[in-house]
């Protein structure tokens, strides 16, 4: 069955980064579904070096205003949005002053500031899931790309199976290479937990150092299939998600969305 309607939680998006790998593949899958039929929403957190002038940001003033608790600190959610031409894709930033700095630097805030990921990565994950929720917009596919989407996978799956914004979504998850280097703050599932999420889907974070690595798996756990996106994505990772009997999808290239329309079709 084709799908209509496709949620994509974005990492990095170029142009509104710098081009990465990652950024240009974000972007080229969600345009060409967009121009190929299908109904296509992305999300992406708002970097402080988005110029938000010269990308025609501006607020979405209903569906800001929503105070996400982590650890005793209540952080305002601030939703932007933007259009992505020429296939006028739609594009949501999720802002916060605590965790995204106006600043000249290309430098993303996950890259310089990395003492604030564990707190900045559920964050967005709430930011994202709450607002959809808010859009009443109901996808068929979720597809969260990169390691500050991977809580979003057990949010779906754990607190909002039956929200009728998820509870028909087949979730995605894509295995980059790279990552980061060292570990997030060993707090992090203790504080995912306060949210509501059960300690059994938090089993990759609370069984040992919460690293890329372990951040990969706790998506792949919560997902419903898995996708290679680079030729350098992490071979144990894929294993450990064919270990779960998880589809997935071998790295089909960087030029080939038509795959990915493919794959989301067998879900």
């Amino acid at each position: 069955m084709d799908v209509t309607k496709a949620l994509h939680i974005s990492q990095e998006i170029h142009p509104y980064v710098p081009a990465t790998t990652m950024s240009v593949l974000c972007r080229d899958v969600a345009q060409w579904l967009q121009t190929n039929g299908v109904e296509v929403r992305t999300f992406m957190p708002k970097y402080g070096c988005i110029n938000e002038r010269r990308n025609q940001l501006h607020e979405v003033i209903r569906l800001s205003g929503l105070n996400i608790p982590i650890d005793d600190n209540d952080h305002p959610l601030i939703i932007k949005v933007a259009m992505l031409q020429p296939s006028r894709l739609q594009v949501y930033c999720i802002d916060n002053d605590d965790f995204f700095h106006h600043h000249a630097s290309t430098a993303l805030e996950i890259e310089n500031l990395p003492e604030d990921n564990d707190e900045r990565s559920i964050f967005f994950s709430v930011g994202v899931i709450e607002t959809v929720r808010k859009l009443r917009w109901y996808p068929e596919i979720v597809h969260c790309e990169g390691w500050i989407t991977a809580l979003c996978p057990a949010l779906i799956k754990t607190k909002y199976p039956d929200d009728p914004a998820f509870k028909n979504a087949k979730v995605v998850f894509s295995v980059f290479g790279g990552g980061f280097e060292g570990e997030l703050d060993p707090r992090m599932a203790e504080k995912v937990e306060a949210l509501d999420i059960p300690a059994d889907a938090l089993k990759a974070i609370t069984e040992g150092p919460v690293d890329f690595n372990t951040l990969n798996r706790l998506a792949i756990d919560n997902s419903d299939a898995v996708v290679a996106a680079t030729a350098d994505a992490n071979p144990e990772l894929l294993e450990y998600a064919r270990a779960q009997g998880k589809p997935v999808l071998d790295f089909p290239g960087l030029d080939n969305p038509q795959a990915y329309a493919d794959f989301y079709a067998t879900l």
